[in-house]
């Protein structure tokens, strides 16, 4: 008899929707306290942690709205047979077009703009009410109903032309790949990855918000100088204008070898009460730079990619695994698509250590700021961006340990006044 493999796929998500819900509720439990954590007290206002808590509770309650409808959803396409279904029906409509069906590649574009179609219908609605009632309700959003249909429309035309020359490349590669599949797949995605950070950036992320360079004053100065004293190649320095759809704010960099590029949210600029305060959140990003986690995360990166698509050449021939999820034949992609849900349970137990990894960075990075003698200024930007971006103040460390990349404010500033007090 085979391995019941869809139904064991089906049983895992729900015993890990069983399992995450039963976070978000301590997380949850965590938001409802009525007084701030004891560090924050005297550094957040009242006002502010009023806010941030009525903030939280209501993108908690709508998370449980919608992870139920996901789990619902997922579950209910698996255990239907929902994609062997629609995979059939995308081939006949392929035929009804006047094209051959036997082509694998046309067979496959067309499953898939089916189901952007449907995975845009289903997730309208969440997108609408999270932008238009949740973030409206607290202040954040800044979008138009038009500029959200724009965006849309935006991405799904890059979808559009991005997405077939892709998918194509990946079915004519595991077509071909023969035995050394893995290799070329991981090339493949390798030079793609490199290929959409260097276009990214310069092509498409244009096409949504407008970029400027920041203007000649104090605060650039001080940005290039802290950049030349650690040898940064920044090339450019730009400001986003972020506030044309929220009033959250942020910075980052991005960039190869000596092209370097720091951006600033307009938000940031405008919530922050001094230069000094921004110029301390950039030392910290530019602390990843220098201690190599940029490296270090693209590395794990290609490492995972590599495994998964090794994994994936063991088990894309196995007519079993393809026939417990209701197909006679073995497509490319939905092979992918399977393979994908098989080592659910893997990629989470990867996902948890990422987040230890990603936290252990963020401590690093702050630590980095602080030897530059930001020590007061990160701790004055780092309160200033949990205040403006009305963060969660209390965090269940259940929930904060495996949800979460960056560790909480509270933990932040523990940190630095450890090391204050090992220096002193």
């Amino acid at each position: 008899m085979a391995f019941p493999y869809m139904e064991a796929v089906v049983g895992f998500m729900i015993l890990m929707y069983i399992f995450e819900t039963y976070l978000d509720k301590r997380q949850h439990a965590a938001l409802k306290l009525p007084t701030l954590p004891k560090p924050l007290e005297g550094l957040i206002s009242q006002e502010k942690f009023e806010k941030s808590r009525a903030y939280s509770l209501d993108k908690s309650y709508f998370h449980f709205v919608h992870e139920f409808v996901t789990i619902l959803m997922d579950s209910a396409i698996l255990f239907y047979g929902v994609l062997p279904w629609f995979w059939k029906k995308s081939g006949e409509f392929v035929v009804l077009v006047g094209l051959n069906a036997e082509n694998e590649i046309l067979h496959t574009l067309a499953f898939l703009a089916g189901v952007m179609i449907w995975s845009q219908i289903t997730d309208l609605p969440f997108s609408l009410y999270s932008t238009f009632v949740i973030e409206a309700r607290h202040g954040f959003n800044k979008q138009t109903i038009w500029l959200f249909f724009r965006d849309l429309f935006k991405g799904i035309c890059l979808a559009v032309i991005l997405g077939p020359p892709i998918v194509s490349a990946i079915i004519f590669i595991v077509q071909k790949g023969g035995p050394y599949l893995a290799i070329y797949l991981w090339g493949f995605m390798f030079v793609l990855s490199i290929v959409m950070m260097t276009v990214y950036p310069i092509l498409i992320a244009p096409l949504f918000n407008k970029f400027t360079p920041l203007p000649e004053g104090e605060l650039r100065h001080k940005i290039e100088n802290l950049a030349s004293s650690l040898k940064f190649p920044l090339k450019k320095l730009f400001v986003v204008d972020g506030s044309t759809r929220s009033s959250h704010s942020n910075a980052y960099m991005y960039g190869f070898f000596k092209n370097k590029r720091i951006v600033l949210y307009d938000t940031l600029i405008q919530q922050c009460k001094n230069d000094e305060e921004i110029v301390a959140v950039i030392a910290h990003e530019l602390g990843h730079w220098k201690l190599n986690h940029t490296m270090y995360s693209f590395i794990a990166v290609q490492i995972l990619t590599f495994l998964q698509f090794g994994g994936y050449t063991l088990v894309r021939n196995s007519s079993d695994l393809f026939q417990s999820f209701g197909f006679d034949t073995q497509p490319v992609l939905i092979g992918l698509i399977i393979f994908q849900h098989t080592v659910i349970p893997l990629q989470h137990l990867v996902s948890f250590a990422l987040n230890l990894v990603s936290r252990s960075f963020e401590f690093q990075a702050d630590g980095f700021a602080k030897k530059l003698g930001y020590s007061s200024s990160l701790r004055a930007g780092l309160v200033k961006l949990q205040e403006e971006n009305l963060s969660a103040m209390n965090t269940d460390p259940w929930y904060s340990a495996y949800h979460y990349s960056h560790p909480p404010l509270v933990e932040r500033l523990a940190a630095l006044d450890e090391q204050d007090k090992k220096e002193d």
